[in-house]
């Protein structure tokens, strides 16, 4: 692996290309950090692909993408003299710090959960207001609701048990068929939510990401589908001309692959 000098240079490589791309290259001229947001957006979804995948050569490649967006925001800051890419990495070094009272303080923890309340308490005494103020609005939907949940325990608003929150994913079950037979389709979609919500608690519990679990169905799915349009085309037709049980065969025959 590369020394600190090593890292430090090719660090200071990267800002030199980046004050030459910005003086010098048409496109980077033009940007802004409007128009950088939803490019900078789509990089992390690539290496939250990467990630999934195991795939490690591509996992440094997206982080080289994604850190250069970081960079690129610096610049437009520097350029405003708002900040630069010092000030954004010596405010994150005093988060830090400031965040892990048990490293660099007095404060003794007893695992990952004391850390996590401190973390929060910290945040508060900080000035924000709620302990969900630091969830971003654009959240998708799956994710957000994790990440309100963890922030609430954090706080100790959580239940003792995973059988308890497997109670109340039955719970929200039950509710949600009772509107699904009165055909209130407000009301479907209310109680629909509740279970959503409580499975991604109830997944929380068990130690899974439900943002990974679910893309890792998703691409399952794809692969199975995609060996089924295979063996349609093989056979000379299209999915529309087979019947069911002629694509149930190969489905299970995917699934075995």
């Amino acid at each position: 692996m590369n020394t600190r000098a090593q890292q430090l240079a090719a660090f200071d490589r990267l800002l030199t290309i980046m004050d030459e791309l910005r003086e010098q290259c048409p496109w980077d001229k033009k940007q802004t950090m409007e128009t950088l947001r939803h490019l900078t957006i789509e990089e992390t979804y690539e290496l939250g692909d990467a990630i999934l995948e195991k795939d490690l050569e591509e996992v440094k490649g997206e982080l080289g993408d994604l850190l250069l967006h970081i960079i690129f925001y610096a610049k437009i800051g520097s350029e405003t003299k708002d900040f630069d890419i010092a000030d954004v990495a010596n405010q994150i070094c005093e988060k830090l710090i400031h965040r892990h009272p048990h490293i660099y303080g007095d404060v003794e923890v007893a695992n990952e959960e004391e850390v996590k309340q401190n973390w929060e308490a910290l945040k508060l005494k900080e000035g924000k207001t709620s302990v969900l103020q630091g969830v971003p609005k654009s959240l998708p939907a799956l994710v957000k609701a994790n990440r309100i949940q963890d922030k609430v325990a954090g706080v100790g608003f959580d239940w003792e048990f995973p059988e308890q929150v497997f109670e109340k994913v039955k719970e929200e079950l039950g509710e949600l068929q009772v509107e699904v037979e009165a055909g209130d389709q407000e009301k479907m979609e209310d109680e629909f939510g509740d279970v959503l919500f409580s499975m991604i608690n109830y997944a929380r519990f068990l130690k899974i990401d439900p943002e990974n679990a679910l893309e890792r169905t998703n691409k399952k799915f794809i692969k199975r589908f995609q060996y089924l349009e295979k063996k349609a085309k093989e056979l000379g037709k299209s999915l529309k001309e087979m019947t069911l049980e002629e694509m149930d065969i190969y489905w299970e025959e995917a699934k075995k692959n």
